[in-house]
C-alpha cells in the first residue's frame, strides 16, 4: 500500500536537516563577525608597542614610547623592571599583569600588557580603530555538510613546538591527534590547547588553498573535547587568524604536521587589512 504522506515526510526530512545546518552556519558567521567588531574584538587592535627596561611614557605626544591616537599628550608611565610592569597614572601606581584582563584605560582606549617569550609589550585597543571602520565583512566558501567530518581521536599527549609570526617558538601542550578521511584519503591534524583552563581543542592548520583563496599563513578551527574517541571537525567553521584583520597581532603558525596536502574549500576565505 502506498502512503503519500509518509513518502512526503521521507523527502522533506533531509531537506529540513540541510536547511537547519545552513541556518546554523549562518548564525555562526553572524556571531563571528559581531565578535570581531565588538569593543575589545580583534578589529579594535590598533597598536603594539614593545617596552624597554625602565620607564616607558604613554600618551598622544609623538615623542611618547607608546603613542596613543587620542587622550592627553602624557597620560602616564609604564615601568618595566625584571619582567614586571607597573603603571603610574593620575598619581597612583599599580602592577599590570601580562596576558590577563588587567586593563589600563585612557578615555576610550584600552591598554593591555602582553608577554611573548622574552618580549613584553603594550597592546592598544581602540573601538574607533580604522580596522573597525574599514571592515567590509568576510567572504566564505558555500557551507557544505561534506566538510563536517567525524575524526578518530588518538591520545598521544606531548608538548609540540609552535612558532609565531615574530619567529618565537614555544612548547605547547597537545593531547593527541585526530585522523579523518576526505575524498578517499586519510589525513591527520594535531591540536593544542588555546586556553590552559579549557579542554576544547584548537587546530592551527594550513591547506592547499592557503595563499590563494584563503589566508596565506593558515587558518584556525575550534572543536569540543574528544567524546567516545571521536572529534567533530567542521571545516565550514574554519576561520582566519587575528593577523588577517590587524597587523598588531602575534599569531601562531601551523606546525609541520598540520600542513595538509589537500584543498579544504570550506570556511573563511582570505581577508585583507
Amino acid at each position: 500500500m502506498f502512503y503519500p504522506k509518509l513518502a512526503l515526510c521521507l523527502v522533506a526530512l533531509p531537506l529540513l536537516a540541510a536547511l537547519s545546518y545552513q541556518s546554523e552556519i549562518a548564525q555562526w558567521r553572524e556571531k563571528r563577525e559581531a565578535r570581531l567588531q565588538h569593543d575589545g574584538g580583534w578589529l579594535t587592535v590598533a597598536g603594539l608597542f614593545w617596552l624597554h627596561e625602565g620607564q616607558n611614557v604613554f600618551g598622544s605626544a609623538a615623542r611618547s614610547d607608546v603613542v596613543l591616537p587620542a587622550g592627553p599628550a602624557r597620560a602616564g608611565i609604564f615601568e618595566l623592571h625584571n619582567g614586571k610592569v607597573t603603571v603610574k597614572m593620575d598619581g597612583a601606581a599599580r602592577e599590570v599583569r601580562a596576558d590577563t584582563d588587567d586593563v589600563v584605560n585612557v578615555g576610550r582606549l584600552h591598554l593591555y600588557v602582553i608577554k611573548r617569550s622574552d618580549k613584553i609589550g603594550i597592546r592598544l585597543k581602540d573601538p574607533e580603530s580604522p580596522y573597525v571602520r574599514a571592515f567590509h565583512g568576510i567572504e566564505y566558501y558555500p557551507a557544505r555538510e561534506e566538510y563536517k567530518l567525524t575524526a578518530q581521536f588518538v591520545a598521544d599527549p606531548k608538548k609540540i613546538p609552535i612558532t609565531n609570526i615574530l619567529g618565537q617558538t614555544e612548547p605547547e601542550d597537545s593531547p593527541g591527534y585526530v585522523v579523518f578521511r576526505l575524498n578517499g584519503k586519510e589525513y591527520r591534524l594535531r591540536p593544542v590547547y588555546d586556553d590552559p583552563n579549557s579542554k576544547d581543542l584548537f587546530f592551527i592548520f594550513k591547506d592547499q588553498t592557503a595563499g590563494k583563496e584563503t589566508y596565506g599563513a593558515g587558518r584556525f578551527l575550534d572543536t569540543d573535547p574528544p567524546k567516545d574517541g571521536k572529534v567533530v571537525l567542521d571545516f565550514n567553521k574554519a576561520y582566519n587568524p587575528p593577523c588577517a584583520f590587524t597587523p598588531y597581532a602575534t599569531c601562531p603558525l601551523p606546525p609541520p604536521e598540520n600542513r595538509l596536502a589537500v584543498r579544504l574549500e570550506a570556511g573563511e576565505k582570505t581577508y585583507g587589512h
